[in-house]
């Protein structure tokens, strides 16, 4: 059979977005995240238990960053991302994406978050503030149910098709943001960093998002 005889052609449907956004000059509000995220630690040093790991000393914050005006620089950052994203996706412009939690999470070395999903939002994200080399990368899980029971064979020593992915790993950078739908499976690698001290700490910002109804404008 030659290519002749037939048309071939590959409709890709359903594909799992992760939206990669690098801050530019971003090394000021950096600076000041990570001040206000290790004085958040000095009033709150217990923290609370999510998908990081207490035991391997792994640190969360709180969930309402976003209504603290010492983060007030990053939400208008990530609002100025979402409104993109929205006209982009062609969402409703009587709605826009608002951050519903938002929290901070260290990872001293040793440290790491188990495989999770976010309920109840839309999508979720990540901001890298501090990322020594080998400190963990991101591991989003292929969400297609069929995956989990039967997996093709591939050529050995060829490298896949992206749509043919499995896994997908991301190495953090410091002013880097990634959003991806909430349901996406995600974990973080262990902190395996050689810094000493708190320059070996991997610390983030991350957040959900859901649509809401804009405020009507009132006519005058």
């Amino acid at each position: 059979m030659s290519d002749e005889d037939f048309t071939f052609k590959n409709q890709v449907y359903f594909p799992t977005m992760v939206f990669q956004v690098t801050l530019n000059n971003c090394e000021d509000l950096n600076k000041k995240l990570l001040e206000n995220i290790y004085a958040e630690r000095e009033r709150d040093r217990k923290g609370i238990a999510r998908s990081n790991i207490p035991e391997l000393g792994g640190w969360h914050s709180h969930n309402d960053l976003h209504k603290s005006k010492d983060y007030a620089d990053l939400v208008d950052k990530i609002g100025q991302v979402t409104a993109k994203m929205s006209s982009q996706l062609g969402y409703a412009t009587t709605h826009e994406m608002k951050i519903g939690t938002m929290w901070s999470i260290i990872n001293p070395p040793g440290g790491a978050n188990r495989a999770h999903v976010h309920p109840g939002c839309l999508w979720s994200g990540v901001y890298y503030i501090q990322t020594p080399e080998n400190c963990g990368n991101i591991e989003f899980t292929d969400p297609r149910t069929e995956i989990l029971m039967n997996q093709a064979k591939y050529l050995p020593n060829q490298k896949r098709p992206k749509n043919c992915w499995t896994k997908v790993r991301h190495t953090p950078v410091a002013g880097r943001m990634l959003i991806f739908p909430s349901s996406l499976y995600h974990a973080v690698g262990p902190n395996l960093s050689k810094e000493k001290g708190d320059a070996a700490n991997r610390v983030i910002v991350s957040f959900n998002l859901n649509q809401v109804k804009k405020p009507t404008q009132k006519k005058s």
